[in-house]
């Protein structure tokens, strides 16, 4: 029975790494948050203000799951405490198969939260805008970027978040022209700012009847989206729009009876475009919760105290330097330039596993920041 003793050791080694999570969630905090919230909600008038009401429910719900998730994961150390003993006791080694089960899937999500706490930035609990490109090479790279597309809504469904397309332009014989994706739930920004940059793939293209080797690249922006509309205030004289009829194979994702819209952004240069909604004015406000995303990630980027500081060049993208390259011919790896963190399950990161990439990433950022 010296497995269940050497897992009261384990456990009680993670003691203090739990009660320091504890600590860095401020729950304390949160639950006096929590209160004072629940009156806010409680006074005569509140939901007059739908939005205001809206975000209070919101930021109400986050800080209940945060205090609910501490206390279930908290509740599961003194579980496997008490099944360690009550085995010890019994003399049990039946139980020995699930103390080692429920021991690794604790450890994960000890870990896992412990990161949520490096998650401070401005934007990093807001909801994340994703907009993908694919680089030069025609059909190749439009089919990456495809691929990178399906890659991240597969990351959102596995942490149970939403996704909405907001936009989205069918490559001419396969994959995509462009795609904007929004997605939501708590920290969804701060998890997934670490994918904004250049993604590289080397392969045998299907598209090469001579089945030779190919390198592709595609460019993922990654921006928080703002629903404090006054946060980032969206002038009318600042603005160009254009509104066109929606063009690709469309399918599911474009509606081919409405009118896209294009804005431009004059001080920046910025240009966004939707042709997803029935209406060119669903489509105008997809394309400024964009334009706000775009704007505050920059502006978050380079430390700017004013957004009349952004100049548009900085959202040029340098295609030769990619963050990280997936390799599928000779060898199969996908491995990140800037962490080292490298996953050999190509098929696995390709269908969303790509938390492993984005831990490394908080935990080098929270080494340099130290």
């Amino acid at each position: 029975m010296i497995e269940y003793e050497d897992y009261k050791v384990k456990l009680n080694a993670l003691k203090p790494t739990l009660q320091e999570l504890g600590a860095a969630l401020k729950l304390d905090a949160a639950r006096e948050e929590i209160a004072a919230l629940e009156k806010e909600s409680e006074q005569e008038g509140f939901w007059n203000d739908i939005a205001a009401s809206q975000r209070v429910q919101q930021k109400l719900k986050q800080l209940r799951a945060k205090c609910e998730k501490y206390e279930k994961l908290n509740g599961r150390w003194e579980d496997m405490m008490t099944l360690c003993q009550m085995a010890l006791e019994e003399n049990d080694e039946s139980l020995l198969p699930e103390l080692e089960e429920e021991f690794s899937s604790f450890e994960g999500e000890l870990e896992a939260m412990r990161l949520s706490t490096l998650l401070t930035g401005e934007y990093d609990a807001n909801n994340a805008i994703l907009t993908l490109h694919p680089g030069a090479g025609g059909t190749e790279a439009q089919d990456w970027a495809d691929m990178l597309y399906r890659m991240y809504t597969r990351w959102a469904e596995r942490h149970g978040y939403k996704y909405t397309i907001l936009d989205y332009q069918d490559g001419e014989e396969a994959g995509i022209k462009s795609a904007t994706i929004k997605i939501e739930g708590e920290n969804a920004y701060g998890y997934l700012k670490s994918e904004n940059g250049v993604h590289r793939l080397v392969r045998i293209s299907p598209f090469d009847a001579s089945g030779r080797r190919q390198t592709s690249f595609a460019a993922v922006e990654v921006m928080p989206e703002i629903t404090d509309t006054k946060e980032i205030e969206l002038r009318d004289e600042d603005i160009k729009m254009d509104v066109y009829r929606s063009s690709g194979a469309g399918g599911q994702k474009v509606n081919k009876t409405s009118s896209a819209v294009r804005l431009t952004h004059l001080p920046t240069g910025i240009v966004v475009s939707s042709q997803v909604e029935r209406s060119h004015f669903q489509n105008l406000e997809n394309c400024k919760d964009m334009l706000r995303a775009k704007l505050a990630e920059i502006k978050e980027r380079e430390h700017l105290e004013k957004i009349s500081d952004i100049k548009g060049v900085q959202m040029k993208i340098d295609f030769g330097s990619a963050i990280r390259s997936y390799v599928f011919m000779p060898y199969t790896l996908a491995k990140d330039a800037r962490t080292g963190f490298e996953n050999g399950n190509i098929g696995a990161v390709m269908d969303g596993d790509i938390d492993g990439f984005i831990n490394a990433f908080l935990s080098m950022k929270a080494g340099e920041n130290k």
